[in-house]
């Protein structure tokens, strides 16, 4: 009941209308694969990309469950030649075991020792210091222990020592080796034949061995401290050694000097000129004295670094222009100012060409002066010689010309 019933009241009042009810939506249903909260959000619309349900995607084939287990079976070893059956645990799948050599098998690797007959024996082999059954017992135990020679020295029925052991089998394998060979030729770069076994080289090596590892903390400070103060004495020698070689030059480059000078005393046409020392260097000087004592001192340096050094020291008694010159040479030649690849030789025909050059300018000044001064003693024994006959032309005491008069110049009209 409500309010219209307790009062009496009917329930619509004359024109008023009743509502008609709204039509109740059908839900609509979720689509599979997508959850409800992104369903809520999206409100039913349907997505940009399309869907793919689970169900259309490939399923992976179920694979066959492989039944497992581990099996205590037996086994036998191909490395070994007694037929020895041991047993271990052995993985099973689906019932079926294993089958094939043994795993570890393969790791079983044996060294050839080389055989011989009593005819080799007696023909390449006989040793003095051994006899044929020390040597047999050598052989077999070598291939038993496979040349574990600390091992096999520990069981050698004589007393001998590693190196002796290792000495006479090392020195059969190799007589053999070249006795079954058609030429040493064959051969030779076989190790054995090549680098044979040293028995005083090992065991010195062994000595010397024993007594580095065997040195005491305070041995090894002081050797350590001996060999920095061997070195600091090596540095200082090879320095001192430098200096020495910039005053001293060496003795090729003395006998050089003494056959260029023999050539020299030649007579010649050109004998008559002495161009300075300075000015036409030697083309036997050689790199100690061309190169820097600074640079020398290094050692090791830029090549093109020191060739500017180089070429400033060679021409030092040059002028600016005469190093313009010198470049302008060498392009006329076509050759370049610095080399492209200056290495040890390019640098040093460089800089002999440099001093070609400048020999080649300094000898042309002097020729140069040389034609001067004969032009000019030809000319003062020729006006100073009596009787001669005045050469035509030549006005030697003609009186002095008039002065040539001026044409006045024009006045213009601005002078006014």
């Amino acid at each position: 009941m409500d309010a219209k019933d307790i009062l009496g009241l009917p329930k619509s009042f004359p024109g008023t209308q009743e509502k008609k009810p709204r039509q109740q939506k059908e839900p609509q249903r979720k689509p599979d694969g997508i959850s409800r909260e992104v369903y809520a959000l999206t409100g039913g619309i349907s997505p940009l990309m399309p869907t793919i349900e689970v169900s259309h995607l490939k399923r992976r084939p179920v694979a066959d469950k492989e039944k497992v287990t581990w099996q205590w079976l037996p086994f036998t070893n191909s490395a070994r030649t007694d037929n020895l059956m041991l047993y271990h645990w052995v993985r099973v799948v689906n019932g079926v075991p294993p089958t094939g050599d043994y795993q570890f098998a393969k790791y079983n690797k044996s060294v050839d020792v080389v055989k011989y007959t009593d005819e080799e024996y007696e023909k390449y082999l006989t040793d003095s210091m051994w006899t044929k059954e020390e040597t047999d017992q050598l052989f077999d135990m070598c291939e038993r222990f496979d040349l574990r020679f600390i091992v096999i020295a520990d069981r050698f029925p004589t007393s001998r020592t590693v190196e002796e052991l290792k000495s006479r089998y090392y020195s059969v394998s190799r007589a053999l080796l070249i006795a079954r060979a058609p030429s040493v030729a064959d051969v030779a770069g076989h190790p054995l034949v090549k680098e044979p076994y040293d028995m005083a080289y090992e065991m010195e090596r062994k000595r010397a061995l024993s007594a580095v590892l065997s040195r005491t903390k305070q041995q090894e400070i002081r050797d350590t401290e001996i060999l920095s103060e061997a070195k600091r004495i090596m540095e200082s020698r090879i320095a001192s050694k430098g200096v020495e070689n910039v005053d001293l030059p060496d003795d090729h480059t003395d006998i050089e000097i003494t056959e260029k000078g023999t050539h020299a005393e030649s007579p010649s046409p050109s004998s008559n000129m002495q161009p300075s020392s300075t000015a036409v260097p030697s083309a036997a000087i050689t790199e100690n004295a061309s190169t820097p004592a600074s640079l020398r001192m290094l050692r090791v340096y830029l090549r093109t670094h020191a060739l500017d050094q180089m070429v400033q020291a060679a021409s030092s008694n040059a002028g600016p222009r005469t190093i313009k010159r010198v470049e302008q040479t060498l392009s006329d030649l076509g050759v370049h100012i610095k080399p492209k690849v200056p290495t040890k030789a390019v640098c040093a025909e460089h800089l002999e060409l440099r001093k070609e050059i400048l020999t080649l300018f300094n000898l042309q000044k002097q020729l140069q002066n040389k034609e001067a001064e004969a032009s000019a003693t030809r000319d003062t024994s020729f006006t100073e010689a009596p009787g001669t006959p005045k050469a035509p032309g030549r006005f030697v005491d003609a009186p002095p010309s008039p002065p040539q008069s001026k044409r006045p110049r024009k006045l213009k009209a601005s002078d006014g």
